[in-house]
């Protein structure tokens, strides 16, 4: 990727403007924003504090008015027996505190006098009083105005009412001292409360009674509600069980129980969610109540939260002041402020980076003019000698040492493109990563017959023939080596013919060691290695036939020997038969071995009359014969060898075959040649089924035998019917290639083949007499 040096030095200009603005907003974003969070977290703090006294404030009352009257009948300064003037200091009390809700003293006998405010009747207050006097309990109910004037009364006998059951009486019964409940829904008014009570004991300490004080918290709701944190904050009580006590949006506090009762809120299913989100886990773990301040900060719906959580108010209040509130209340002005500063920054970037380029052009001109100098002179279009322009010193020194480096790179490529081009070997440059051919010379496509234009499309794969482009496609090339490749390739050439190239490839690197391209050398060595075959051929030959005429003499040699013998043989049998046929008691069974004798001896001089006339060239003597007749008296002589090597021999002819022509001991000789070679295969292989198949039957206007053995079968890599080609180790490799000979001297053919069960397969073919 090419880059201007003016705008480079424009963009670096505006670049260093606008980061060093940047750098300025953010440090001084950053120094407020911690600032303005830390001054937030000090005012949640200051707003828990403000509700631990305002909640201390509103309930200390409530204990001191508990505590007086416990104090004041305990002391009988009034009579807590007489219920009308108990009534009376009751009454003022509730009058006094506009945060009770209701006053009350309950007996040790179940006398009750309980003074509370009533939202429903004929009267703002309303007092019940039970009285137990000499087993008679009643219940009466008073409502009364402002000033204790009496509006209505009533009895309600139904009422089961008995203090001495209530939570409050038991705990302060239990504790001989003021005691708090937990928070809790009256179920008159249906608002949250909580109760007060302080016990009254006689002289000896046992229990009097328990002056009572219900108190309503939701004016402390009210508080939270005034309070301002930020814009969108709040703040809550949660009791040491969980629930939300105090919350400025009351109607969340209360819910309902499975049995249709209201209770509290758990913070964990609170309706407030950021609540639940701030201080849910944390009660979930335990953690609520804390024993010291906990400021904290957490997210929810992509916005960032502070939020603290104070001690609880006292041992016997386990309440916990919780408060939250946005970040953006607090920062959300130093932001708008830093996006109008990097707008800022932007436009004096732009401003700067306008001056810069306009600076950068002035100091670029003399290199540009530099670089256009240097492109010209290395295409050649400028004298390297021809006037510089005016430029920079230093870019002057460069010039001289670049105008030399040009000069050399310009000797050095001509000198290797006159060598590439006039090599007499065929040279290629080629794609490390795709193989494809870069450059090529005109050698190169004189041996593939492709013209340069067409190689530079292909890869030197393409060339490679296809079985072994395969090898060459599965080898990487190596690290560290510079010869990637030296060896001979079978190609193929534009038109299709395969030719053998001896291939050479190194690898060219630069100085970390990267391959940049390929280098390959070819040269066509097809004509070599086909003299180098002849030549080998050729020597095979001479040697073979000196082997055939030293085997011709011995083989001349050994029919004349064995004709004398023969001939005695059978005329010797002949002699016989006829002395056996003049005698008056004729043997059967003799003259039967006496005929076989002579026709045996016969025979053997016709095989050896043959094998000269083979040595001499000499076709023999052809007539007409019988095939299997031939065939039926050729396995006599093999049977022998059959039974040693527990061969089995099955022969299916066709029945009528008309006859053939040729020399019947040359036929005979070919038979028990491809007999011996099966006998010999399943002896080697070994098992227990051998068997060999002689079939014969009519091709056309031919006679066509098959001769199958369940042997191993011929190995696709040796042509059996060359000379001195065999697969016996003690063989000389001559049978089949005799018997080829005598096949083809009769005008037939011979093949082999694989058999259905996998042994060999032997075919060879006889023309039909004449006429047929």
């Amino acid at each position: 990727m090419k880059r201007s040096l003016g705008a480079m030095l424009a963009i670096g200009l505006a670049g260093l403007q606008f980061l060093a603005i940047l750098a300025v907003v953010f440090s001084s974003y950053v120094t407020s924003e911690r600032a303005l969070i830390k001054h937030s977290r000090d005012l949640l703090r200051d707003v828990g504090i403000n509700t631990i006294e305002h909640s201390k404030g509103f309930l200390s009352p409530a204990q001191g008015a508990a505590e007086l009257a416990a104090r004041l009948a305990q002391n009988r300064v009034i009579a807590s027996d007489d219920a009308e003037l108990l009534e009376q200091l009751l009454f003022q009390q509730l009058q006094i505190a506009p945060q009770f809700a209701g006053v009350y003293f309950g007996r040790h006998d179940g006398g009750f006098v309980y003074v509370m405010r009533t939202p429903e009747g004929p009267g703002i207050f309303r007092t019940k009083i039970i009285r137990n006097k000499n087993g008679q309990r009643t219940v009466e109910l008073i409502w009364r105005n402002d000033d204790f004037s009496e509006v209505a009364r009533e009895q309600d006998p139904e009422d089961p009412y008995d203090p001495r059951s209530r939570p409050w009486y038991i705990k302060a019964q239990d504790l001989r001292t003021t005691i708090w409940t937990d928070p809790y829904i009256f179920f008159s008014s249906h608002q949250p409360g909580i109760t007060l009570a302080a016990p009254v004991l006689n002289d000896d300490g046992t229990m009097r009674g328990a002056v009572g004080v219900d108190i309503e918290i939701s004016m402390i709701s009210d508080f939270l509600s005034r309070l301002n944190i930020g814009e969108h904050g709040r703040a809550m009580i949660i009791n040491a069980n969980g629930d939300v006590i105090a919350h400025p949006e009351q109607i969340l506090l209360k819910t309902r129980s499975a049995d249709g009762s209201l209770r509290f809120s758990d913070i964990s299913e609170f309706g407030d969610p950021i609540a639940s989100a701030a201080f849910g886990t944390a009660a979930l773990a335990g953690n609520i109540p804390v024993t010291r301040e906990t400021p904290s900060q957490f997210s929810y719906g992509g916005a960032s939260y502070v939020s603290i959580i104070m001690p609880v108010i006292s041992d016997t209040l386990p309440w916990t002041i919780a408060v939250y509130a946005p970040e953006d209340d607090f920062t959300g002005t130093i932001e708008e402020n830093r996006v109008e500063n990097i707008w800022l920054a932007a436009l004096v970037a732009v401003v700067t980076g306008a001056i810069g380029l306009i600076l950068a052009d002035v100091i670029h001109r003399p290199v540009r003019a530099f670089a256009v100098r240097t492109a010209l002179i290395s295409q050649g279009e400028v004298a390297p000698d021809a006037p510089a322009p005016w430029t920079y010193r230093e870019l002057e020194r460069a010039n001289d040492a670049l105008v030399q480096q040009i000069v050399a790179r310009r000797k050095a490529e001509r000198e290797y493109g006159q060598t590439f081009n006039m090599a007499s070997r065929g040279m290629a440059q080629l794609s490390p990563d795709s193989g494809a051919f870069l450059r090529v010379n005109s050698r190169l496509c004189e041996i593939t017959g492709y013209s340069a234009d067409e190689l530079r499309s292909m890869r030197f794969i393409d060339l490679v023939h296809p079985d072994e482009a395969a090898v060459l496609r599965a080898t990487p090339l190596p690290q560290g080596a510079e010869v990637a490749m030296n060896r001979e390739l079978r190609c193929l050439r534009k038109d299709g013919a395969e030719i053998r190239a001896a291939t050479n490839a190194i690898l060219i690197r630069d100085g970390s060691g990267r391959v940049l391209h390929i280098v390959i050398t070819m040269d066509d060595v097809t004509q070599a290695r086909r003299s180098e075959v002849q030549i080998e051929q050729l020597n095979r030959d001479l040697s073979h036939l000196a082997r055939g005429n030293t085997m011709g003499q011995m083989a001349a040699g050994l029919a004349h020997e064995l004709n004398q013998p023969l001939a005695a043989i059978a005329q010797n049998a002949d002699t016989a038969l006829l002395m056996l046929d003049q005698q008056a008691r004729e043997d059967a069974e003799l003259h039967d071995v006496l005929t076989e004798i002579e026709s045996q001896s016969l025979r053997a001089g016709e095989i050896i009359r043959a094998l000269r006339g083979f040595i001499r060239k000499d076709p023999g003597a052809r007539t007409c014969f019988d095939f299997a007749a031939l065939l039926e008296q050729t396995l006599h002589l093999v049977q022998a060898e059959a039974t040693e090597g527990q061969a089995r021999i099955v022969t299916d002819v066709e029945a009528d075959l008309p006859p053939v022509t040729g020399n019947r001991a040359q036929i005979a000789q070919v038979i028990v040649n491809l007999l011996h070679n099966a006998f010999e295969a399943m002896a080697a292989q070994g098992g227990d089924r051998r068997q060999v198949t002689i079939r014969a039957g009519l091709d056309g206007r031919q006679l066509l035998v098959r001769v199958e053995d369940t042997g191993p079968g011929i190995s696709p890599d040796i042509n059996l019917f060359s000379q001195f080609e065999t697969t016996k180790p003690a063989g000389m490799g001559l049978g089949l290639s005799i018997c080829r000979s005598i096949i083809e001297a009769h005008g037939g053919r011979i093949w082999y083949g694989t058999a259905d069960d996998g042994g060999a397969q032997f075919s060879f073919t006889l023309p039909l007499r004449p006429g047929v």
